[in-house]
């Protein structure tokens, strides 16, 4: 990570609204191609999958500014960019 580059900042999935949460996970699932086997998966299944992932905190959304843009990370992934940032930033929804 460039030490002069913001660091990434957490977006809690529940400050989301249902419809943005479902824009992030579908195009989060729509981009990612995996291959889950012999038998196709249907997206609503894979964007459910994605959406228990998160309600354990296995992943987190992350807003990367300086691409601006968002996408999904391992928690693990997650405290890795985070570690030497100078503080851990969390997004807060506006009142």
């Amino acid at each position: 990570m460039n030490p002069q580059a913001a660091p990434p900042v957490e977006v809690p999935w529940t400050e989301l609204s249902e419809d943005a949460l479902n824009g992030v996970l579908e195009s989060f699932v729509l981009r990612e191609g995996t291959d889950y086997g012999r038998e196709e998966v249907q997206l609503a299944t894979k964007i459910d999958q994605v959406r228990r992932q998160l309600q354990r905190g296995d992943i987190k959304i992350v807003f990367d500014p300086t691409s601006e843009s968002i996408q999904l990370l391992t928690a693990q992934e997650f405290r890795r960019l985070t570690k030497n940032a100078p503080t851990e930033r969390h997004w807060e929804a506006e009142p």
